[in-house]
């Protein structure tokens, strides 16, 4: 399984105006030319959404169907496919709040499902969901800056969750990337 996790800081942001525009999935396709198409459909007695997802991957598209579990309050969304390209595909956005912005977390893990493939494929699906997540954050946050490691702390555990620690406001820090086998 590959593990990708970036962290961002933005400032002045509230994070409810954060988490609700990462929630806003319709709106990726306008922000990315690789998120080709996002069906939002409308929300199950449950509370929680599918969206159904293309997205361009090298010379292909990647097609999924994902349950989005959202908790308004602690400004958290699960999401993990249903159906789809990928043979595992789930993870988490993670909104929290400082004195001074917002921190977002976006931690997924994802196995393509070609173990003889996946020393080849997964750096690069890892790469691509990487570039895609920042230029989506870019189009919905305007500015942010990366957190640097010294600023980020993933928790080793079943679920491998993400969790953001003590930033550092205005420094742009290095991408936060991590990848598990």
């Amino acid at each position: 399984m590959r593990q990708v996790t970036l962290a961002v800081f933005a400032a002045g942001l509230p994070a409810q105006l954060a988490y609700e525009r990462i929630s806003d999935f319709a709106r990726y396709e306008q922000l990315t030319s690789t998120v080709r198409q996002v069906v939002v459909h409308p929300p199950e007695p449950d509370g929680s959404v599918v969206s159904d997802w293309t997205v361009h991957f090298r010379n292909g598209l990647l097609c999924w169907s994902e349950r989005d579990t959202f908790d308004d309050a602690a400004r958290t969304i699960d999401f993990v496919q249903l159906t789809g390209d990928f043979e595992v595909f789930r993870g988490r956005w993670l909104v929290t709040r400082s004195a001074d912005g917002t921190r977002i977390v976006f931690d997924a893990e994802f196995d393509l499902g070609m173990p003889s493939l996946a020393a080849i494929l997964d750096p690069v699906a890892a790469s691509t969901l990487r570039d895609n997540i920042l230029v989506i954050l870019r189009g919905l946050l305007a500015d942010y800056d990366l957190l640097d490691e010294a600023d980020y702390a993933p928790v080793d555990g079943p679920e491998q969750a993400a969790v953001p620690t003590a930033a550092r406001p205005g420094e742009p820090g290095a991408l936060v990337a991590v990848s598990r086998d």
